[in-house]
C-alpha cells in the first residue's frame, strides 16, 4: 500500500498520477508482463491489473472483449497473480488488481489476499462489492495490508460518499461519468463538482477514470484531481495485436502520448496563467486539490494556498512572457 501512496505524492512534480489499466491475459500473461514494463517506460505512475471475467460489472465492448481474449487464452487467478509477480520482480511500479467479487470469493478472499500480497499486489479495487457488504473482504484485505479502493460515482449521496470513502485506504476511484467504460470525446459536465464533494471528504488522493481517451483529457482530470485513470484507449492498441512484434513498444509510445499531451496541455495552462499575472498555476482549485488531500506530504501548502510555479515544476519548451516555467 506504501508503495500507491508514495507515487501519488511523487506524481504531484509532474502535474498528477497517470494510472494506465490492462486485462490481464490480453493477449497473454506473458504479454502482459512485457505490456506493464512498456507502460511504465511510457510514463505509466500506477497499474491497474484487470481480473478478466465472464460477466464483467461496468465494462463496455472494449474490455469485454479483451477479457474474452484473455479467458480464451486460459488466463486465470492465479495466473494474474503470477504474472504480477513477474512484473514485481522487475519493476516498482504500484500494481492494483481490478476484478468482481466473484472470482476472488471462488478462489477465497483470505487466499487471494495472501497471494496477492506475495505476488507484490498493492491494492485491490472489487468493482462490484458495495462498501456495506464488504465487511469480509476488508478483514482479508486488513490483515494482508493490501490498498482498498472503492468507486464513488455520479449520482452518489453524500452518504454513500462517505460509506466508501471511510473504507478505502488506497485512493478513492472517482467514475467520471454515468455508463460503462469505455473512451469519450468529452469530459462529464458534473465532474468537477463531484471531485470537489469527494476531496472535501477524503483525506487519501482521488483519481478519475472511465472514458479518458486523449491527453487533453487527462490533464483536464489532473486539474481538478490526483490521477486520472486511462484503460480502453490503452486495450485498443493491445486489442490491434503483435503480428509485428511491436506491441510493448506501441503500449509505450500511446502512454508516452497520453502523459506528454497532458504535460503540454498543463504547461499551455500554466502559461496562460503566469501570463494573466495571476501566478497561481493551478488557480483556484490548487488548493482543494493538493492542499486539503496531502497534509502528510513535506512541503504541500495549507489549505488556502496553492502550489508555486515552482514547485509544480513543468519542463520544457514555454511560450509564457517571464520564460519561468521552462
Amino acid at each position: 500500500m506504501k508503495r500507491i501512496h508514495d507515487a501519488f505524492a511523487q506524481a504531484r512534480e509532474h502535474g498528477g498520477a497517470l494510472i494506465i489499466y490492462v486485462t490481464a491475459g490480453d493477449p497473454s500473461l506473458d504479454d502482459t508482463v512485457d505490456i506493464v514494463l512498456a507502460a511504465e517506460r511510457g510514463g505509466a505512475d500506477l497499474i491497474e491489473l484487470g481480473v478478466p471475467y465472464v460477466a464483467p460489472t461496468a465494462d463496455g465492448p472494449t474490455i469485454q472483449a479483451a477479457c474474452q481474449r484473455a479467458l480464451s487464452a486460459g488466463t486465470t487467478v492465479g495466473g494474474v497473480l503470477d504474472a504480477a509477480r513477474r512484473i514485481r520482480e522487475q519493476s516498482e511500479i504500484p500494481l492494483v488488481t481490478m476484478t468482481c467479487y466473484n472470482p476472488i470469493l471462488v478462489y477465497g478472499l483470505q487466499r487471494y489476499a495472501a497471494d496477492a500480497k506475495a505476488a507484490g499486489i498493492d491494492g485491490v479495487l472489487v468493482s462490484d462489492l458495495p462498501p456495506d457488504e464488504a465487511e469480509a473482504w476488508l478483514e482479508a484485505a486488513r490483515q494482508h495490508e493490501l490498498g482498498t479502493v472503492f468507486l464513488v460515482a455520479p449520482g452518489n449521496t453524500d452518504r454513500q460518499l462517505r460509506e466508501a470513502i471511510d473504507v478505502t485506504t488506497g485512493f478513492v476511484y472517482i467514475i467520471s461519468r454515468p455508463g460503462i467504460t469505455g473512451a469519450r470525446a468529452d469530459i462529464y459536465e458534473g465532474l468537477r463538482d463531484l471531485v470537489t464533494r469527494v476531496k472535501g471528504m477524503a483525506d487519501l488522493p482521488a483519481a478519475v477514470g472511465f472514458g479518458l481517451s486523449t491527453g487533453a483529457q487527462v490533464a483536464e482530470v489532473l486539474a481538478m484531481a490526483d490521477g486520472a485513470v486511462v484503460g480502453s484507449a490503452v486495450v485498443n492498441v493491445i486489442a490491434e495485436g503483435d503480428e509485428d512484434g511491436k506491441l510493448p513498444q506501441r503500449v509505450e509510445s500511446k502512454v508516452r502520448e497520453l502523459r506528454g499531451g497532458s504535460r503540454d496541455v498543463r504547461r499551455r495552462q500554466v502559461c496562460a496563467r503566469r501570463a494573466e499575472g495571476t501566478g497561481d498555476p493551478l488557480g483556484a482549485s490548487g488548493a482543494s486539490v493538493y492542499g486539503n488531500a496531502w497534509p502528510h506530504v513535506k512541503g504541500t501548502p495549507s489549505p488556502g494556498r496553492s502550489l508555486s510555479a515552482d514547485t509544480f515544476a513543468l519542463r520544457g519548451a514555454c511560450s509564457c512572457p517571464t520564460n519561468r516555467m521552462c
